[in-house]
């Protein structure tokens, strides 16, 4: 049954898409969870006219929608026999190797949404070069409600292109109060890499739906120890988020499901069970066994205390 989907944005223009309601199919187990609070006792008040989330339940692969069989993104193995993937009504953590297809996948269900494949909000609608996959189109969301308040799709190997559009919309634009308003009010070109994340996602993110790809790549230690405070006020503002990393730091946070991408498929999986916590944390514990291992096979002439000082 076709739904008509009403989306608005935060500065107040109306959109409208399509989405459909399914009956649950595929591998993994069917969870309903329509609770929107994982031990958050006291939450900050909700907007008026804001509807609270979660939004997204499920994502659902219809195969019979493959254009091209052959396409890559159809044989990745975490994804090639994926049929339902559950999320967790607040943070849904993608993680895996390089290659694994996490960062594939998220951002396919952004464009799903109708997002911008490059990242920005529903507003930001801009082509730099057409690489993204295919895979959106065989995706179906399996929504709790119509209503998405918000929406921003946020990645770091192209938050430059991001914010070089919102220069370029505000150089045409004729309205008084410019978008850059928005995000602090000071160019993103004008700040640090992590400057310009902590400034999108400090002004911008309140109460919708929100996907990062590997924000860490822009974070210090530090930075992400803060990103943590952020993501857990994201969440009492009933915010939902996907967010694929590599972070061990990230996805410590505690009110998640983990996903892990594998040759093996995709697998639940705890914090603690993820290659991302034991290889840091045996590294951490004796870093100099680790080198020494890492570093038995390099020659000579080759080792660190052979290299010439930088």
């Amino acid at each position: 049954m076709a739904i008509a989907i009403a989306m608005r944005s935060q500065d107040g223009v109306s959109r409208t898409s399509v989405s459909h309601r399914w009956s649950p199919i595929g591998s993994l187990p069917v969870q309903k969870l329509r609770c929107r609070t994982f031990g958050h006792a006291m939450k900050q008040p909700i907007r008026k006219g804001v509807t609270p989330g979660p939004f997204l339940e499920a994502v659902l692969f219809d195969r019979s929608r493959i254009r091209e069989p052959e396409h890559y993104a159809f044989h990745l193995p975490a994804i090639q026999g994926l049929s339902r993937l559950d999320l967790h009504p607040q943070v849904t953590f993608l993680v895996g190797d390089n290659g694994s297809g996490k960062s594939t996948l998220l951002e396919a269900i952004a464009i799903a949404n109708g997002l911008n494949a490059e990242g920005g909000s529903r507003n930001v609608q801009f082509s730099t070069r057409a690489s993204h996959s295919q895979l959106h189109e065989i995706l179906k969301m399996r929504r709790y409600h119509a209503l998405i308040p918000d929406a921003w799709f946020l990645r770091a190997e192209s938050l430059y292109n991001v914010a070089t559009e919102i220069e370029h919309l505000d150089s045409e634009e004729c309205n008084a109060r410019k978008l850059i308003d928005s995000y602090g009010g000071r160019s993103l070109h004008e700040q640090s890499h992590g400057e310009s994340f902590f400034a999108i996602m400090s002004n911008r993110f309140s109460c919708g739906l929100y996907m990062l790809d590997e924000p860490e790549a822009a974070l210090s230690p530090q930075r992400q120890l803060a990103f943590l405070a952020m993501l857990d006020q994201w969440v009492q503002k009933d915010s939902q988020l996907i967010i694929a990393t590599h972070s061990p730091i990230l996805m410590s946070y505690p009110h998640a499901w983990i996903y892990a991408f594998s040759d093996q498929g995709i697998q639940r999986v705890a914090y603690q069970d993820t290659e991302h916590f034991r290889v840091t944390k045996q590294f951490l514990m004796a870093p100099e066994r680790m080198l020494k291992h890492l570093l038995a096979s390099a020659s000579p002439d080759e080792s660190p205390s052979n290299r010439p000082p930088d």
